[in-house]
């Protein structure tokens, strides 16, 4: 990738395994071009996320040594679902797009606002083909028609799209990156702290936390008064109830994004 094209190198980064070495990746690419001083790390925020991810993308943007920006929504994620009474899914999954892509959007216009030219701007992520058969189909680099306008041209990059798992952790052993304690507690994923998409061992595992308790109590009160299930196959309350009766999460596999 000819990083030397764009005006500005927008790495998102979950602070998660994946989009830090994606960070890592592009961020040694800029040095060899000679362009990191256009690369900045964005990282969209929200309550419903593990405590202290903020601060794990502050260690990383450190070790880089690249500014970073945190940018929110403004409400949480159970406050919108508590509006729109009903859950996010696979076929409805707003808390991606609301919650990620949205105020990603608002830092893009924050940060390239058009000058007397019109700006480019690549937006790099850390998707990996081997996440879900929904990413295997995506490619690597796209054209952005959703955030072009007439002030600024958008590139989506997905550099690391074909990188396998042990490749991932091979990187972050190999160069110290900092990572989240849910890996060390046998989490797969950093992502919120009760996904959707997760397996109940893994909610189950999240909610044995104890910074992660009254959470999980709260989407368990908004499951009762939205009158809406969890997931398909079982509710949130499952989980409560699991948790409370001492009962071991067992291994927790990965799940499909």
């Amino acid at each position: 990738m000819d990083l030397t094209a764009y005006d500005l190198v927008l790495l998102n980064t979950s602070g998660g395994k994946d989009s830090s070495v994606m960070a890592w990746n592009v961020t040694k690419m800029a040095e060899a071009q000679g362009v990191k001083d256009r690369l900045v790390l964005g990282h969209a925020t929200f309550r419903e996320e593990w405590k202290g991810t903020v601060e794990v993308v502050k260690k990383q943007a450190e070790q880089l040594g690249l500014p970073f920006h945190v940018v929110t929504r403004g409400e949480g994620l159970l406050d919108y679902v508590r509006r729109r009474k009903m859950w996010p899914s696979s076929m409805a999954r707003y808390c991606t797009s609301d919650f990620k892509r949205a105020p990603i959007d608002k830092l893009i216009t924050q940060l390239a606002p058009g000058l007397e030219r019109r700006l480019k701007v690549l937006n790099v992520m850390g998707l990996r083909a081997q996440e879900s058969p929904a990413r295997a189909k995506k490619v690597p680099f796209k054209v952005n028609e959703r955030r072009t306008n007439g002030r600024r041209h958008v590139d989506d990059w997905l550099p690391i799209l074909d990188m396998k798992i042990e490749e991932v952790w091979e990187t972050i052993k190999a160069n110290a990156i900092p990572q989240h304690v849910a890996y060390s507690l046998g989490m797969p994923r950093l992502s919120c702290v009760f996904c959707i998409f997760a397996p109940k061992a893994a909610l189950v595992l999240a909610g044995k936390q104890e910074e992660n308790k009254e959470l999980l109590k709260e989407y368990v009160a908004v499951e009762k008064e939205i009158g809406h299930s969890f997931r398909k196959d079982f509710k949130i309350a499952e989980v409560l109830e699991a948790v409370e009766a001492g009962q071991d999460s067992g291994q927790v596999a990965d799940w499909k994004m």
